[in-house]
Order: structure tokens, then sequence, then C-alpha cells
């Protein structure tokens, strides 16, 4: 059986056996303002406080985001997220935005500016994490059982 998933920009089909077991998402039915669910999200989350009751004015904030490979909307949720943190006192200058590689390609300029938009690419700080590098990594010693721990800084 062909199974299509949503992966980079163009999708992925795969062909999986009869007898797998394959669960798809249902379709939700669209938000009449986006813009407005993700803002109602953020100031009243499920389980925790709202986003806006942990800023503080001189806060710097890093906001992670998903890479190419990934099919999130980055270009508008975080216009949203970033106005929430500027409305709570953060400084757009104190925002750094963390493109989330792991062991991924990094993005081009173009491919940044087509995931995030270029309001968002052109007014924040955005750096790309490097798995490879490991000049900006500060070791934390290791876990309980033994494994090293690294702290990655720009």
């Amino acid at each position: 059986m062909n199974v299509r998933m949503d992966y980079g920009l163009q999708g992925l089909n795969l062909e999986a056996p009869e007898t797998a077991d394959v669960f798809l998402v249902r379709e939700m039915k669209p938000q009449n303002d986006e813009a407005a669910a993700i803002l109602d999200a953020l100031r009243h989350p499920i389980g925790t406080q709202p986003l806006s009751t942990r800023l503080r004015p001189g806060m710097t904030v890093v906001v992670v985001h998903t890479d190419i490979t990934r099919a999130t909307p980055n270009d508008r949720l975080l216009p949203v997220v970033l106005a929430e943190l500027e409305a709570g006192g953060i400084r757009r200058g104190d925002i750094t935005l963390i493109n989330g590689l792991g062991t991924h390609r990094p993005q081009t300029e173009n491919e940044l500016r087509a995931m995030l938009g270029d309001q968002v690419y052109e007014s924040y700080r955005c750096i790309q994490h490097d798995v490879i590098d490991e000049t900006g990594l500060i070791s934390l010693g290791e876990s309980q059982k033994g494994h090293p721990l690294f702290l990655w800084h720009s």
C-alpha cells in the first residue's frame, strides 16, 4: 500500500506492506482566525501558566523552531509567538531564533526566508544549530547512566 507523509516541502511517498498498521490523522476543521487561535493557546495553555507570566523586561529569550524537514507552519506560528514575547516586555534584540537541525543539513538563506517569512528573518537574530561543531559545546558532566551531557551556546 502507498502511504503519503508530510515531510519537507514535497512530501514523501512510502510503500508499506498490506499487513502494516497505518494510522491516519483525521482532518480537523480549520480555525477561522489562525493567529487568534495561536494567541489563545499561548494565553490559555493546558496544564501550565500563560507565557506572559514567565516574561520580564530585560530577559533574553531563545525560540527553537523546526527545520525544513518538518511540515510546521513556522511562518505563521512565529510572528504570533514573537509578538507575544514583545508584548511581555522582551526587546526584539533580546530574542534569538534557533533552527533546530539535529543532524540535518543547514538551510540556505532562501529556505530560511521561506520557512520563517522575510519579516521574521530580517527582524530577529536567526542562527542554525551545528551538531558537528564541538567548539560551541560546554560539558555538563554525565547523566546518571554515564552518558556525556553537553550544552550548546552560540
